[in-house]
């Protein structure tokens, strides 16, 4: 049988360098989608390799929708007819009170992580309907349920959509042979919280988290893997929460 071909958008880091890594150990062939640190996409399609599966990096800003039809485009000349799609890209913007967040950090949280997605999952529906199956997984939040008041209730806002979508979408690609889920972490220690302006975040929250800790990176991709995988098979439209027991 020919193997499984995922495009997973947001690929050169965090979760989403995770995922491919773990996709790829489990005989996923990958399209490691990514906005900006080409080095640090093709270091990631390399380990895609070397954990025996095809990569193929494309840089994609998923708010574009010319970028979205190109990524998808070169998935299929590359590797082969896509499969799934991991909607992971996404962003924040500054930590802090909604009042101070500017036009332009709003406008750019609703095109990656709303808009971003949608073009995404039509693209990847398209053509999965047309073959009669696929698997697609959102990368929510718990910020979607929690609100994030003072650090950034515009994120929670695009990753509460992500979550209706999945259910939606769910619901409408069930009949046509297409599960669609999403995974919500918690607080995890990647990159992200750097780019917020906060490095250490993740592990100043452990005394709110019940286990104690930030979770891994590879802990969601060992998620949003099961969700993908033949063992998730009658599980769709279900938003996965993986955040420690927050």
């Amino acid at each position: 049988m020919s193997r499984p071909v995922t495009v997973v958008t947001g690929g050169s880091r965090g979760i989403g360098a995770a995922t491919c890594l773990r996709l790829a150990a489990d005989g996923h062939d990958v399209a490691v989608g990514y906005v900006r640190d080409e080095a640090a996409a093709r270091a990631v399609a390399d380990g895609v390799r070397e954990a025996g599966g095809s990569a193929v990096a494309v840089r994609v800003d998923t708010a574009v929708e010319a970028d979205v039809e190109r990524l998808f485009e070169v998935a299929q000349e590359r590797l082969g007819p896509v499969t799934g799609l991991v909607n992971n890209a996404a962003v924040t913007g500054p930590l802090g009170r909604f009042t101070d967040a500017a036009t332009e950090t709003l406008r750019r949280v609703v095109d990656v992580n709303l808009m971003g997605v949608l073009l995404c999952s039509r693209r990847a529906a398209q053509l999965m309907t047309e073959r009669g199956g696929g698997v697609i997984v959102n990368v929510s939040s718990g910020a979607a349920t929690l609100g994030s008041p003072g650090e950034y209730v515009h994120y929670a806002a695009t990753k509460a959509a992500v979550d209706a979508l999945t259910v939606g979408l769910a619901k409408e690609l069930g009949p046509d042979g297409v599960r669609v889920n999403a995974v919500a972490p918690g607080a995890i220690d990647t990159e992200m919280h750097a780019a917020m302006g906060d490095p250490d975040r993740a592990f100043r929250m452990a005394d709110s988290i019940p286990l104690r800790r930030p979770g891994r990176a590879e802990e969601i991709a060992a998620a949003i893997a099961w969700l993908m995988s033949a063992d998730a098979s009658y599980t769709t439209g279900a938003v996965l929460r993986v955040a420690g027991g927050r």
